[in-house]
């Protein structure tokens, strides 16, 4: 494999950030307006809509990861020749061999995983926020 192995789904690692990140930060934002809107008030809308944009974030995300781990752990085949020949390649053959609900094999394991983080971050963010707000910044 040498150095090149060292990247090996580099790129689709990029790619599965950018959904994980589109899939929090904007169901976040509507969650929360949502909760808002409903009446609720206080910390309720932040963490309804943090924990609302932890299943997003891992709804999103799981296809692209699903993806970059076949890509990451991909081996040789007898001939030599590797089973895929990239990120869109590995994407079609699951597609077509497997069906589309093979991406989202695991997904009680990964929202476990990945939902908290979504969680922290967005309530961390809203806390400094506030921070921010009351120094002046």
């Amino acid at each position: 494999d040498g150095i090149a192995g060292l990247f090996r789904g580099g790129g689709p690692t990029v790619v599965r950030a950018m959904a994980l990140n589109m899939g929090m930060l904007a169901s976040n934002d509507q969650a929360k307006e949502m909760i808002a809107a409903a009446g609720f008030g206080g910390m309720t809308p932040v963490i309804g809509g943090s924990l609302i944009a932890g299943f997003f974030a891992s709804a999103c995300s799981l296809p692209f990861d699903f993806v970059k781990t076949r890509i990451q752990k991909m081996t040789p085949n007898p001939d030599g020749t590797m089973p895929y020949k990239g990120f869109g390649d590995c994407a079609l053959q699951t597609l077509r061999k497997e069906g589309p609900l093979k991406f989202y094999t695991g997904f009680p394991t990964y929202i476990v995983r990945i939902a908290p983080h979504a969680v922290f971050t967005l309530l961390f963010l809203d806390a400094l926020n506030n921070w921010e707000k009351r120094i002046g910044l």
